[in-house]
């Protein structure tokens, strides 16, 4: 009898732990295979961010200095008087427009060429262009109506048809550009001053080569990665194979790409699977994908995961078939005594103690038991305390993160304002921006009344119509018996800021605000609907999951679910043209 209940648990073993284990093994190597796959696309698609963040600070600064152009008083007074038809002083106006471009544009790092065209002469650097005004690159500047305009990468003989530059192997063979036309104008006594009607404005051109985008990429990316830069029609700015720059890439697969913005992809490209990263400049609007093949980023790890796994999965057999050869004897009470008692704890009964009847092994584990158990009561008082005391620290620390930069743009508003309107607003605006101030900056931070958050928000829209040269208009429908009620400070402006920002950004005028709170049940129900341009269902989910970049509103749903709980919230009724309709739930609350 006991050979025959060696071989039953010797048989069990086999089935219940070697099975399992193997099953476990391959599981193993298949989620390492993916957590190995997934640490690399994150680390490539930080290279992508990366990459265009360093792409976009070299570009933002040539666009930042091309709208100080606008203001250059010598440039200014150069042009409104220039004899076009002088062709002496043409050269002599070269000279010192020559002398501007290279203040704004000489020491910006990758800047290969800067000029000022027009139809009459080109001023700055020399190149063999012929006549540059009529390239594509200057009619699409003169549409664009002094909007900077990110030309992609062209050959510069076909560009600007020097058909005999073709078989030279020319330094400036591929070109990118930025282009647009120049109205100069300046502050003379708190008017603004414009070039005359019939001066004709001149189109910048600022060009760099397209191996500038090449070499970032081509020292950061993975081996045997490939990458490109496109336009918002494919075309190709800079990429791995250098022959099809300025042709139009014809892949299906970007139009997904171009509407996403940023992220990762994994597909099959040609029978390979491989990682696509990818990310937008926020200056260019160019989107730069790397292209990684799977078998790259795992031909390294994998046969070591594959050996340990293989390695691990035998050692435990073997160790579980010994202990099986040895376990014998007395077993079952003390291990039913021991898993009922185990049943009880995972039912919630903390206190549960079990009598200790021997002093062997199976004694010593009981014991050990019952102080485990008493610990466990111990933690989970103290882990439940801790909880509440994170939570309070949680909901403050999301208090005073919100919005800071709302003082900022509020300030630059008031600035613009003064010099553009002869500081007409400016009394009034400041005297909004106190109240503001005096509210937001009060040291504790519980909830306000209705009524005060209504204050707030008029003197917050006086501003912001200012800003927006009265762009849109507030309606307030208001149940009376709601000004008292208590609610988080600040519930409304970001979703306010949210509308006025993005949501009436194709609006000139005509722009509308509802504002409303009415009592449903034992609750209060606020909304906030405007007729602006609406958001997809993609970019509403992301909200409501906190995956959208508006800190503000991330905060203000957070911390109503502190607050009040996950009862309470935010929905989001929104469609594109449709405009967007933001419903607040909270408690009805008076002290």
């Amino acid at each position: 009898m006991r050979t025959t209940f060696r071989t039953r648990l010797l048989v069990s073993y086999v089935l219940l732990i070697v099975v399992p284990l193997v099953t476990a093994g391959i599981i193993f190597y298949n989620k390492s295979l993916e957590v190995v796959v997934g640490q690399a696309q994150q680390n490539v698609q930080s290279i992508v961010v990366k990459n265009n963040e360093i792409i976009d600070t070299k570009l933002g600064i040539v666009d930042r200095n091309s709208q100080a152009l606008f203001v250059d008083r010598q440039l200014f007074e150069l042009f409104n008087t220039l004899d076009t038809s002088d062709e002496a002083k043409l050269i002599a106006a070269d000279r010192i427009v020559g002398s501007a471009l290279r203040s704004y544009f000489a020491q910006i790092e990758d800047v290969y060429a800067y000029q000022l065209w027009t139809s009459y002469f080109t001023y700055g650097q020399t190149l063999p262009q012929g006549k540059p005004q009529d390239s594509d690159i200057y009619h699409e500047a003169q549409e664009a109506g002094g909007k900077m305009v990110w030309y992609p990468t062209y050959d510069f003989a076909d560009m600007f048809g020097q058909a005999y530059l073709d078989d030279s192997r020319l330094d400036f063979q591929y070109l990118y550009s930025a282009t647009r036309v120049v109205d100069f104008s300046y502050l003379s006594n708190s008017s603004l001053e414009r070039l005359g009607p019939d001066v004709e404005r001149p189109v910048l051109a600022v060009s760099f080569k397209a191996d500038s985008l090449t070499k970032l990429f081509e020292q950061s990316i993975p081996a045997n990665s490939r990458y490109m830069i496109i336009d918002q029609s494919n075309v190709i700015v800079a990429g791995s194979d250098t022959e099809a720059i300025s042709t139009r890439y014809e892949g299906e697969w970007t139009r997904e790409l171009h509407e996403e913005g940023s992220g990762t992809r994994r597909m099959t490209l040609d029978g390979e699977a491989v990682i696509i990263c990818f990310d937008r400049s926020k200056v260019t609007g160019w989107l730069s994908i790397v292209i990684t093949p799977e078998s790259v980023l795992a031909q390294e790890l994998v046969p070591v995961i594959r050996t340990s796994t293989v390695l691990l999965s035998l050692v435990m057999g073997a160790v579980a078939l010994a202990l099986a050869y040895f376990i014998s004897g007395k077993i079952t009470n003390p291990i039913k005594r021991l898993l009922g008692a185990m049943r009880s704890v995972g039912e919630g009964d903390f206190h549960t103690q079990l009598d200790v009847r021997s002093s062997d092994e199976f004694g010593l584990l009981i014991q050990r038991f019952n102080r485990m158990n008493d610990r466990i009561r111990l933690l989970v008082t103290e882990n439940y305390e801790s909880r509440l005391k994170e939570q309070e620290a949680e909901i403050r620390a999301l208090n005073m993160q919100m919005n800071p930069h709302f003082l900022y743009n509020t300030l630059n508003v008031m600035n613009w304002t003064a010099i553009e309107n002869g500081q007409k607003e400016l009394s009034k605006m400041l005297v909004c921006l106190s109240h503001m101030l005096q509210y937001t900056t009060r040291k504790e931070w519980s909830s306000v009344r209705l009524a005060e958050e209504l204050e707030w928000m008029k003197s917050y829209f006086y501003i912001m119509s200012v800003r927006f040269e009265d762009k849109f208009t507030v309606h307030y429908d208001i149940d009376p018996e709601l000004y008292d009620c208590k609610l988080p400070r600040l519930l409304f402006q970001p979703f306010v800021e949210n509308a006025i920002l993005h949501g009436f950004v194709h609006l000139e005028t005509g722009g509308l605000i509802h504002i409303r709170a009415r009592k449903e049940g034992g609750d209060c129900l606020f909304e906030v609907e405007d007729n602006g341009k609406g958001m997809r269902p993609e970019a509403v989910q992301a909200i409501l999951e906190k995956e959208s970049a508006s800190i503000g509103i991330n905060n203000t749903i957070a911390r109503i679910r502190l607050a009040y709980g996950e009862r309470y919230g935010v929905d989001i009724i929104s469609g594109p043209g449709e405009g967007t309709r933001i419903v607040i739930t909270l408690p009805h609350e008076t002290n």
